[in-house]
């Protein structure tokens, strides 16, 4: 894959608005109670964040970056988590940055993609995570997409896969798409990951989240316990 582009930042839009229910976010913990802590003797853990960057983002796409970069703020003074941005957009483009340590770096990079037209591509990112852990151990892989245009099967053939390598995959879905919410469950069941809904309603309890999860995936359970923050409290509970 190539390397990234700078595109021309986008401009701020309204937010769709819906909430998250509780049930959806214990449903989400509970799932990361059943998985493993990083493997942390390589000197830190390995993250992919994947984002679906296609036009029927644009609405929310603010917001989006917003939080995504708050949750690698979150870890900067933990250290030891080394992150891989990637996106899709447009005609069949798909693009990974090199892995980056540096949380500001990362997030200025985020701030750098935009949104355009085009469908999604998610196989590519499963594909692309399977090829990464297949030369060095990938923690976790996260995605944030609102919609599914692709063969279900097919996802969930390489969520299977990233299951049994060790992979787990931790799905955020903007908006209420009932297709893309049956396939992005699957995918993080499969994975034996997590799904969680994300929106404007549930912003604040999901930067937490996404924030602990960046943490868990760094350091396992004493980067958490060192977190002092609600959302590593709540990961430590559920992980007992």
């Amino acid at each position: 894959m190539s390397e990234p582009k700078t595109p021309s930042k986008t401009s701020s839009s309204e937010v769709a608005q819906g909430t998250s229910s509780s049930a959806e976010v214990d449903a989400f913990l509970g799932k990361v109670k059943s998985l493993q802590p990083a493997n942390t003797g390589s000197g830190g853990g390995r993250l992919i964040f994947a984002m679906d960057a296609t036009m029927s983002r644009q609405p929310s796409w603010d917001l989006a970056l917003g939080l995504q970069s708050e949750m690698f703020r979150a870890v900067k003074q933990v250290g030891g988590l080394d992150v891989q941005l990637m996106y899709f957009r447009g005609f069949s483009e798909c693009r990974a940055s090199k892995w980056v340590r540096d949380p500001d770096a990362l997030a200025r990079l985020m701030r750098q993609v935009h949104c355009e037209g085009g469908c999604t591509q998610i196989r590519k990112v499963l594909s692309h995570a399977r090829k990464e852990t297949g030369r060095q151990t990938v923690n976790a892989l996260v995605y944030v997409g609102d919609c599914m245009e692709e063969s279900v099967d097919a996802l969930c053939q390489l969520a299977g896969e990233l299951g049994l390598i060790g992979v787990p995959v931790f799905v955020f879905q903007e908006g209420h798409d009932p297709r893309a919410e049956r396939a992005f469950k699957e995918i993080a069941r499969l994975s034996r990951g997590a799904y969680c809904r994300f929106d404007a309603g549930s912003a604040a309890q999901l930067r937490a989240l996404l924030a602990a999860v960046a943490v868990y995936a760094s350091g396992g359970r004493k980067a958490l316990e060192g977190a002092k923050s609600g959302a590593a409290t709540l990961l430590l509970e559920q992980l007992r």
